[in-house]
């Protein structure tokens, strides 16, 4: 009978370390994830900034050693991510494959400019400094006209602004959700060994002496749980990486070192903490106000 027993509050242990475990890796699993998103939020956002082009559009007059003098002094540019001639004849065959006929034969002749595409750098992407850079090179005489989206970059500029504000927003409010629920899973773990508690304080075990085992096992299970977290974002994190290789997610591996850090310690802090104060509120209860 004690044998059967025994058994039972071994299943029972066992059962109520794992729902400690697997809680406390969900809940830094996705406190992880969101950590990456509040990094990488910035990267994703220049990313897309410098996919929005300028266009130069020269006259049919300019010469080639003014356009290439041009293509030098926007590739030395500070401002310059990267810059694209398209020539008359290349825009014109991919306006013709995008329209489905060769319009030149209603026109007799092609109506298209000799462009050039600058992308630029993020920092550089405001309403501000395109319009200036975009007054400067329409003063040269053999461009033609400078256009650019720029109802797009206000939008683009207004909408990463309200996304950073927000995800910080939800930032704090998960991390102190994330803290509830480690707190409380751990809460209802000693919760189960009140009475343990209670018969060790009576037969005069000091409070530090009662709290010590709780306090290692939880911060094992939390270290254990960190781990289980951080494997998962890595595997997610790796996936982002393969599949948009572009975003460049691991080229700043000290920031993701310092976050995976923080995560492990987070589990660790966390687990201390709640066993702490869970052991100290039963420690303080009368052996009648147990059973409440």
């Amino acid at each position: 009978m004690s044998s059967s027993f025994e058994r039972y509050q071994k299943r029972r242990l066992i059962s109520s370390y794992f729902s400690v475990v697997i809680s406390i890796s969900l809940v830094l699993f996705l406190l992880g994830l969101l950590g990456l998103l509040v990094l990488n939020t910035k990267k994703v956002a220049d990313h897309f900034k410098e996919q929005i082009a300028l266009t130069i559009y020269l006259k049919d007059t300019a010469k080639e050693v003014e356009i290439n003098q041009l293509q030098k002094s926007l590739a030395l540019a500070e401002y310059t991510k990267s810059t694209n001639f398209v020539s008359k004849e290349e825009a014109a065959k991919a306006h013709s494959e995008e329209i489905g006929e060769d319009f030149m034969d209603f026109l007799g002749y092609n109506p298209l400019q000799n462009s050039i595409d600058v992308y630029f750098n993020a920092d550089y992407v405001s309403e501000v400094q395109i319009a200036e850079i975009s007054r400067d090179l329409t003063e040269k005489n053999f461009i033609d006209e400078v256009v650019y989206d720029k109802p797009l970059i206000a939008l683009l500029n207004d909408n990463v602004k309200r996304i950073s504000f927000w995800i910080l927003v939800v930032s704090g409010i998960f991390t102190f959700i994330a803290v509830l629920l480690i707190n409380s899973s751990i809460r209802l773990s000693v919760y189960s060994k009140r009475f343990t508690i209670k018969t060790m304080q009576m037969v005069g075990a000091t409070k530090g002496f009662i709290r010590r085992p709780f306090i290692w096992k939880s911060i094992k299970l939390g270290m254990i749980g960190a781990i289980l977290a951080l494997c998962g974002m890595a595997g997610v994190l790796y996936y982002i990486n393969k599949s948009f290789p572009e975003l460049n997610l691991l080229s700043n591996q000290v920031l993701l070192a310092s976050l995976f850090g923080a995560v492990f310690l987070l589990g660790i802090i966390i687990s201390w903490l709640s066993t702490f104060f869970a052991t100290q509120r039963f420690l303080n209860l009368q052996t009648d106000e147990l059973y409440y």
